[in-house]
């Protein structure tokens, strides 16, 4: 993060000397060839996977992401005739050496693997010069031949290697793209002109695979400086400051969704997937409070059916149901350990000190052998210091705290299907209950402003009945809202209104935009629904389509011709607030696009999407963030089908 820091630093240094750079047309000609010298500072990020190293060497687990600082150089040559186009050669050094982040293998040892890749490369480009200004635009292949593949390779415990990687692909071809600016530094009179040139480009990943096996790939983000040299002819001489360039704002869009009607509740069949996990504190080796602890007389009058009874409940309380039911995760273990006497678990205990996590998975195995009476011989335990899937990330930095009790757990392992069911991940086989909610998320009317992040600081939202009556809703920010229908409504059992929007930009401008909405009442005690969840670890490079089978052949079948499907993505609160808002509209439309899929190979038409992604948004996720399992529940699509 640091380095990329840098990278907006000096792209941002560029802007700004090309914003004060001057045209200066002296008693000379501009050059039309220049020549010159660069030198530059490679970051490169490696994606994708390696392992097989060379003949010789195989690394006991794959390693993924990483990162390094390698120096480039290069002579160039560049042709700019009057106009904006030109072009322009660069024929030097490419250094795309690294090091992969560490991983553990499975003797729990850190392994590291840093890489000395070099190569010669010719990247000819199209040069665009932006008007008058010093700034110009390049763009163009970039050809590398491969003059070194050296690794060393080092595991705790095991000697270093330090040898030449097999399987390098001697010639790349990819692509580069990047901006640059001219600073003159000779004098407007002399034949000689001489520019300083700082510049930076990057390089994408695609064509930068530089072995012919496996997946792993460089993307270069490059910055540095070159000097250029260009002959000059006398002639007549004019001098004018560039102007500044005009900047207008952005103008941004406007719409307003609200339903055909607006349910005031709904009778739900819920399926809620339980999380295979118990988390810890780090105080106590104990099974924590808050997690339902019975007694044998207790344990032997449990049935996991006592937990389906209909509950009453609103959405920013759907998540006290659900967590009663997760809370009671050993009592529904126990359960049905007792009710399938074949079926075996593993309790995997994982902390930083390993004889806590020992001691979490015995904590766990005891309840279950002394209060439901379960052979201790189907209970196997392990300790580790991460689990298998931890929250934090070799080289996280942020959210550590949250991160590691998320990592401080017990999981819950099996093969025996009658306790767990692969429901896009190791989930427990869910719970089904039935719920009453009061003002759905389809009750809501969404405003949906183009622009607003970018352009506005906070806008409001202001309704008006065909009385004159006036609502305000108070300022928001970011590009979408909900307003509850029944809000808008008050007593009224249906209203014509008309809604402004008032925004005020980051410059200190008003702007405003308007719209109508007409809604209706739905009191109809009878609305039926059902609702589906998925659940994601945190940061997971896995894609919605572990999904698939659960969505096309669970969820799909159970829609019929003329249903709404309403879809909506959520994240915890870790991480950038946009990052997470991207992430929760991607999965949702994702999610979307497959139902709508299943669907059409069934033949069934007529179904009606409303799709949204709220991110972290505190005001529509569906649980709090203080407990290590309420951010696992937020990292969540709901599926909501309307019967």
């Amino acid at each position: 993060m640091l380095h990329i820091n840098k990278i907006k630093k000096f792209i941002i240094l560029l802007l700004v000397l090309s914003g004060t750079g001057i045209t200066v047309q002296a008693q000379i000609t501009r050059p039309t060839w220049w020549f010159g010298l660069s030198g530059a500072a490679n970051a490169n990020f490696y994606e994708g996977t390696t392992q097989t190293l060379n003949s010789s060497l195989v690394a006991p687990t794959a390693l993924h992401k990483g990162f390094g600082i390698r120096p480039y150089g290069s002579v160039l040559i560049e042709y700019r005739p009057a106009g904006v186009w030109g072009a322009m050669l660069n024929v030097g050094y490419d250094g795309r050496g690294g090091k992969f982040n560490e991983v553990m293998a499975p003797c729990n040892c850190s392994t590291n693997l840093s890489t000395d890749l070099s190569y010669a490369v010719i990247e000819p480009s199209l040069r665009f010069n932006m008007g008058k200004s010093s700034v110009y635009l390049f763009a163009g292949p970039s050809i590398a031949f491969n003059l070194t593949k050296n690794f060393t390779y080092t595991q705790l415990r095991q000697p270093d290697t330090k040898s030449e990687m097999t399987n390098v692909r001697n010639t790349l071809v990819s692509g580069q793209v990047g901006l640059g600016v001219d600073i003159k530094t000779s004098s407007p009179t002399s034949l000689t002109q001489v520019s300083i040139s700082p510049f930076v480009s990057y390089h994408p990943y695609f064509g930068r695979e530089p072995r012919s096996i496996e997946s792993w790939s460089i993307t270069t983000v490059r910055a540095g400086i070159a000097i250029k040299f260009g002959k000059a002819h006398k002639t007549a001489s004019v001098q004018q400051a560039a102007a500044p360039p005009m900047i207008a704002e952005r103008e941004i869009g406007f719409a307003v969704r609200a339903p055909k009607a607006i349910p005031l509740k709904r009778k739900v069949s819920e399926t809620l997937p339980l999380l295979n996990s118990v988390f810890f504190d780090n105080a106590s080796v104990n099974i924590p409070d808050r997690y339902v602890l019975l007694s044998k007389n207790q344990a032997t009058n449990f049935s996991e059916s006592s937990l389906q009874k209909e509950s009453t409940e609103n959405m920013t309380g759907r998540s006290a149901r659900q967590l009663n039911v997760y809370h009671n995760i050993l009592n529904i273990m126990g359960d049905r350990m007792r009710a399938n006497p074949g079926a075996t678990i593993t309790l995997s205990g994982a902390s930083p000190n390993i004889t806590d996590g020992k001691a979490f998975a015995e904590s766990v195995k005891q309840y279950l052998v002394t209060i439901f009476g379960i052979d201790g011989s189907r209970i196997t335990t392990e300790a580790r210091k991460k689990p298998i899937s931890p929250s934090e990330q070799p080289g996280g930095d942020k959210a550590l705290v949250l991160l590691r009790a998320e990592d401080t757990r017990v999981d819950i392992r099996s093969t025996s299907p009658e306790l767990l069911l692969e429901v896009g991940g190791d989930m427990m086989k869910p719970v089904q209950f039935t719920a009453t909610q009061f003002d759905p998320l389809d009750s809501h009317v969404i405003f949906n402003v183009d622009g607003g992040k970018e352009v506005l600081s906070s806008w409001t939202i202001n309704t008006t009945d065909s009385k004159g009556a006036v609502q305000k809703f108070r300022p928001f920010t970011g590009n979408m809202q909900s307003i509850s229908g029944a809000a808008i409504l008050g007593n009224s059992p249906t209203g014509d209104y008309k809604v402004t929007l008032i925004g005020t930009t980051k410059k200190g401008n008003t702007v405003q935009k308007g719209s109508t909405v007409h809604l209706v009442r739905y009191d109809d005690n009878t609305l039926k629904g059902l609702r589906y969840s998925i659940v994601f670890d945190f940061d997971r490079a896995r894609s919605i389509q572990s999904y698939n089978k659960f969505l096309s052949g669970t969820v799909a079948p159970l829609i019929a011709d003329g249903s709404t499907v309403i879809i909506h993505g959520h994240t915890d609160i870790i991480g950038e607030p946009a990052y997470n808002q991207t992430l929760s509209s991607d999965r949702a439309l994702q999610t979307q696009k497959m139902i709508e899929q299943a669907l059409i190979s069934s033949g069934k038409k007529n179904v009606k999407f409303e799709t949204s992604g709220f991110g972290e948004d505190v005001a529509q996720a569906p649980f709090e963030n203080t407990l290590p399992e309420e951010r696992f529940y937020n990292r969540t699509v709901i599926i909501d089908i309307l019967k």
